[in-house]
């Protein structure tokens, strides 16, 4: 279970971040989805990948918990700042001022992705990031083929304006899920699974 664990827990994560925009909220949402994953192995046809179907629980457990989210927000009406981010896996740099430079541009990065209006933000991390194919994200985000195409295409354009060349060289490093936090999340699934 561990293995399957690790081969998925990425692009589980990347999925949710994109919808959340919340590390937190992020990991409890693929664990959860582990969880249910395991549950209901029962009941996945194999007319579609493990990792489309594994991707699809996550995108409905991220947008179930948004909703949530946006109604106590609503109901409190009260403003919360923004939580800060403080945790981060990243391996122990080669040279201080390149790994800093690194950061930067991952920060920036993402703060850049975060701002990208919801559906195409949710496309380019399942496409741009996380590398799935355009039927692989269509099947998963439960869209036509066509709109992954132009939200993929738009949201390359949006971010293009607000970046220069970092963009290209900074992808495979956007929202890390390894280290530390990859073993975590093992560890959590597997301990909640032991305990039902």
């Amino acid at each position: 279970m561990a293995a399957l664990i690790r081969r998925y827990d990425q692009a589980m994560y990347r999925t949710a971040r994109s919808i959340l925009k919340d590390d937190t909220e992020a990991e409890d949402v693929v664990q959860e989805g582990f969880l249910l994953a395991y549950r209901g192995l029962g009941s996945f046809r194999h007319d579609a990948k493990l990792s489309t179907w594994l991707i699809r629980i996550v995108v409905n457990l991220a947008a179930g918990r948004l909703r949530k989210v946006s109604h106590r927000q609503n109901m409190v009406q009260s403003s919360n700042p923004m939580r800060e981010r403080t945790d981060r896996d990243d391996d122990a740099p080669e040279q201080p001022d390149q790994a800093l430079g690194r950061e930067e541009i991952r920060r920036l990065l993402e703060a850049k992705i975060d701002r990208l209006p919801d559906p195409y933000c949710v496309v380019f991390v399942l496409h741009g990031v996380q590398e799935l194919s355009i039927e692989e994200t269509s099947e998963a985000l439960g869209i036509p083929q066509a709109t992954v195409r132009s939200r993929y295409s738009r949201a390359r354009k949006l971010l293009r304006k607000s970046l220069s060349t970092e963009l290209h060289g900074a992808l495979g490093d956007a929202f890390p899920f390894a280290g530390q936090r990859c073993d975590r999340m093992v560890s959590s699934v597997i301990a909640a699974l032991y305990s039902t």
